[in-house]
């Protein structure tokens, strides 16, 4: 399994806000923006506190095992390869959701002249890049937890022919 890029995060955050001010742009010109909802930071800051829990949880678990205290819970291969699938797919959503409601932060910024009553929308799209930020560090945490290893076998393989 790949580890998480910190590049293809920030690429995908950048392309979907670019994608989305312009969205919102085109939007605003036509008709009325849509609001942010008030439950996307919230979403997000949950999945974010799932995944620090989980990392926290299997760290202690993982140190117990280590140092073989009696009575330690291993911890399950298919259980922190799940969770590890799971952070990585929730912080890939994370950096596009965050995208998007950063594009749409940027355009509302630029209105709040002429639209006072946008003050709170745009509020709630900067918390969700925010929320989005601490979902992508809880996944990189959980990715660190659950790493093995590497392998400090320098020498060559033995040839069986």
């Amino acid at each position: 399994m790949k580890q998480l890029r910190l590049g293809v995060l920030t690429g995908i955050f950048v392309v979907a806000g670019v994608l989305s001010w312009a969205g919102a742009r085109l939007w605003a010109s036509i008709d009325s923006l849509p609001g942010v909802p008030v439950a996307a930071p919230i979403v997000l800051a949950l999945i974010a506190a799932v995944l620090l829990a989980t990392a926290l949880s299997l760290r202690a678990r993982l140190r117990a095992q280590r140092e073989r205290r009696p009575g330690a819970k291993g911890v399950d291969p298919m259980l922190a390869a799940r969770a590890v699938v799971f952070g990585q797919a929730s912080a890939l959503v994370a950096a596009l959701v965050a995208g998007v409601y950063g594009g749409v932060g940027v355009h509302l910024l630029t209105q709040l002249a002429d639209l006072p009553a946008r003050h709170a929308q745009a509020l709630y799209a900067g918390f969700s890049v925010l929320a989005g930020a601490a979902v992508v560090a809880a996944a990189f945490f959980l990715e660190r937890v659950l790493r093995l290893p590497e392998d400090d076998d320098t020498a060559p393989a033995a040839d069986t022919a």
